[in-house]
This record gives structure tokens, sequence and C-alpha cells, in this order.
């Protein structure tokens, strides 16, 4: 009993298709954001000299304004203009990582539609739970991991642009277009350095939230075989179904007999009726067949019903083993048949 109730059983694809239903997926925050950096910094990179062209336009625009007297409308079209510019110059690169973040979600777990997440449970404002989870050991094992995360990061991250600051004084005494330049170049520099960090931060939080969710899913070998029941169905019940449906064949088949045109014995261990009717079939078809009791059965219904029987071992075997019921007989068994029938039509004519 123990045993079953340890969770040792891997997730089946069923637990994890419930889980994805429920919005339970892994997801690794990590990845996701390293995938988003690097899509900024591409997309930094290929809209830099429009992004650039559109701040140079707004500082000319301003130097311009030198001199103007400034009244309630002038004011106001200074307002309009520096945001139509700096949305102009901020929406293509938030609407490149927006799209980068969902790139990230598909990357790691696929499409997944579900409002399942986002309906509201009483449960997760419940105060003395989530002062239990905000207290907890996983928490503080997850926040000094954010946190030695961070300071990793940043600190490379300060190096290089405690190495940069270096340079200023040098970089004040170029024009605005070489300004913006170095800026991009040391810019770019500092943000690969910490996407080449965060990326190995991300490669080993994958790891650790697949094998984390994974184990979450794991199932006790009492679950697994609840879940084999739900879906195939308890074993008991199909074995009583299975039994109906032959009762109910059964029925069906012996129903069949009077209707035969002879039936076939071994004598005693083997029963088969035959029933030939050249409108509906080009060969025989057997009606009914069995072994034992139900061919007792059989030979008793066709005595009632004045159906010939016939001894023919061999013939008996042959069609009890080779032919379904409702089937015709099979060629090489045709002139065996052939000569039972002829035997039988050739005693219905005696017999008139």
């Amino acid at each position: 009993m123990a045993d079953d109730a340890e969770k040792t059983e891997e997730p089946t694809p069923k637990k994890i298709e419930d889980a994805r239903k429920e919005g339970n997926v892994p997801k690794s925050q990590d990845t996701s954001g390293v995938i988003t950096l690097f899509v900024a910094i591409l997309s930094l990179l290929m809209l830099f000299p429009f992004m650039s062209k559109h701040v140079l336009d707004l500082f000319k625009y301003y130097f311009s304004l030198i001199g103007t007297p400034l009244d309630k409308l002038f004011m106001v079209d200074i307002v309009i203009v520096t945001v139509r510019e700096f949305l102009i110059i901020v929406l293509p690169l938030a609407l490149s990582v927006a799209i980068a973040g969902v790139i990230a979600a598909l990357a790691q777990f696929g499409f997944l539609f579900t409002t399942k997440a986002i309906v509201p449970d009483l449960k997760k404002i419940d105060p003395i739970k989530g002062t239990k989870n905000l207290f907890s050991m996983k928490k503080l094992i997850e926040g000094i991991k954010i946190t030695f995360k961070s300071f990793t990061t940043l600190g490379v991250g300060f190096v290089f642009f405690f190495y940069f600051i270096i340079e200023l004084p040098t970089v004040a005494l170029f024009g605005l277009g070489e300004q913006l330049e170095w800026l991009r170049d040391k810019a770019i520099i500092i943000a690969f350095v910490m996407l080449l960090i965060i990326f190995v931060f991300a490669m080993i939080d994958i790891v650790i939230v697949r094998k984390q969710y994974f184990d979450g899913l794991k199932m006790s070998k009492q679950e697994v075989k609840d879940e084999m029941k739900n879906m195939e169905g308890d074993p008991l019940i199909k074995s009583k179904i299975r039994q109906i449906q032959m009762q109910a064949s059964r029925k069906r088949m012996m129903a069949a007999v009077p209707e035969a045109d002879v039936v076939i014995t071994n004598p005693t261990h083997y029963a088969v009726a035959i029933k030939y009717d050249d409108k509906k079939s080009h060969a025989p078809i057997v009606i009914a067949k069995g072994m034992d009791n139900i061919a007792l059965q059989i030979k008793k219904i066709a005595r009632e019903n004045n159906v010939h029987i016939v001894q023919n071992p061999p013939l008996a075997r042959s069609l009890y083993a080779e032919v379904d019921i409702d089937k015709a007989i099979p060629e090489t068994l045709f002139a065996a048949v052939a000569e039972v029938l002829a035997y039988v039509y050739k005693m219905n004519r005696k017999s008139k």
C-alpha cells in the first residue's frame, strides 16, 4: 500500500494533456528572457538607422525653436510632435519584443489557448495560505536564485560599462551622430555579454524547470491503474459486455438454424449449418457453427425443424476452422460442400 501511495511513475500522456488544459505547462522565464533580449538586440541593430534619424530630426526640431516665444498653442504643438516622434521610435522595437515573447512561449510548450488559468479562484487569495507560500522554502530558494543571477549579470555588465565610461571625455568631443554610433556600439557589446550570461542561466533553468514540472506530475501506481480503467473501462464491466454480446450473437445464430439447408457434423464435437441461395450469393454461406454444447443445440434445433444432418468429420472440422459465420465458403471446399448439398437436395426430392 505504501508503494502505491508513492508517486514513482512517469506521467501518462493523458496526465500531461490534462495539465496543459489547465494552463499548467513547463515555462522557463529565463529562456523567454534570453529569446526576447536576443530579438530586441537584432531589432535594435536593424532599426537603428531609422531610430537615429528620427532622434536627430527631433533634436533639430528642438534647436529650431530657440528664440521662439512660448504660448499655450506652441506648447501643445511641441508635445504633439514629441509624442509622435517618440511613438515612431519606440513602437517598432516594442512590437518586435512582443512578438519575441510569443515566439518564446511557442518554442517552449507550443500553441496553447485556455481560460482556466485566468478564472478567479478564491483559494488563491486565501491570506493564510498566501502567507505560508510567501515564507516557504521554495520561495526562499527562488529568491536566492534570482538574486544570484541578477547580481552576476549586472556585475559583469557594470564592469564593461565602467571601462566604457572612461571614454566619455573623448566621446564628448564627437558630433551628435558619432556619439549615437558610439552609444549604439557600446550598448550592443554590453547587451551581447549580458545575453551570453543570461543564455547560460536559461539553459540551466529550462532543464530544472522541466524536471520539476514532470516530477510534479508523477503518478502513483494506483493513479495509473485508475486512469487506465477510466480510459479503457473496467475489465469486469468489459467482460460482462462481451458476454452479453456473445449471448445475443448466439441467439441470432440459433434463430437462423431452421433456415439452413444442411447441418454438417463430425458427428459429436462440431456442427456447421449451411444455407445456399443462388439469388443472394455465388457460394453457400455458413449461418451457424459451434463446438460441444453449442453443436448439440444446433443439431437439436435442426432435428426439430426437419433440417438434414450429415456426418462428415473432415468437412465439419474444415468449415468450423476456416469459415466465419455469415461468410461464404472458400473455393477449396466448394466440391465437398456441393456433394453434400446434392445429396440433401436428392433426399428432399425423394421425401416429396
